[in-house]
């Protein structure tokens, strides 16, 4: 079974959070900007199996892409201009310039972390393949290299490029404690 990219984007804008999130950080002009995470596949298992877009969906993923300026201070500048434009909803989002996540990574998961290049670097590295996803604000445009396939079906692969066997043990135990009909693949 398999579903296409517009019927995957109609189920994610069923989530009103997502569709706010679409609809109003265009306003930012955040570049390489993207929603992404489990606020995507987490609404299209919802909605598969019945119940509402925003069940279980635990915080909001925006990635964008500034090497600009690397501090601290700028990716936080960056999230209360968020907070702002996005009202309530901005409570629920977490915003995360890719372009420093080599800054802070071994600091808090104690492994090193490559130096991204783009936003899609850093969904690519995600524990679980079919979770890498993410929707381009700027054009709805969808990011899917592992495709939908897995997603929609509910199999859970580990991700080659950051294969972390016990990280990847913990995150299937999380999902399948929300969704029990997902399987874990090798």
């Amino acid at each position: 079974m398999s579903i296409s990219e517009a019927q995957f984007l109609s189920l994610v804008l069923a989530n009103p959070v997502n569709a706010e999130l679409l609809n109003a950080l265009p306003m930012l002009k955040l570049p390489q900007c993207m929603v992404t995470a489990g606020c995507l596949f987490q609404t299209a298992w919802n909605l598969k199996y019945g119940k509402d877009a925003a069940w279980g969906v635990k915080d909001y993923d925006v990635f964008y892409f500034d090497d600009d300026d690397l501090s601290w201070e700028a990716e936080d500048a960056v999230i209360r201009r968020a907070r702002h434009v996005l009202g309530d909803v901005g409570q629920q989002v977490e915003i995360r310039n890719q372009a420093r996540v080599h800054l802070w990574y071994f600091e808090k998961f104690g492994k090193s972390y490559p130096r991204l290049q783009t936003v899609e670097d850093g969904v690519d590295r995600y524990l679980i393949s079919c979770t890498r996803l993410g929707i381009r604000v700027e054009d709805r445009a969808l990011y899917a290299p592992d495709s939908l396939d897995d997603m929609w079906n509910g199999i859970l692969r580990m991700n080659p490029l950051n294969a972390q066997p016990d990280l990847f043990a913990n995150k299937c135990k999380d999902y399948r404690l929300r969704w029990p009909w997902l399987t874990v693949m090798g």
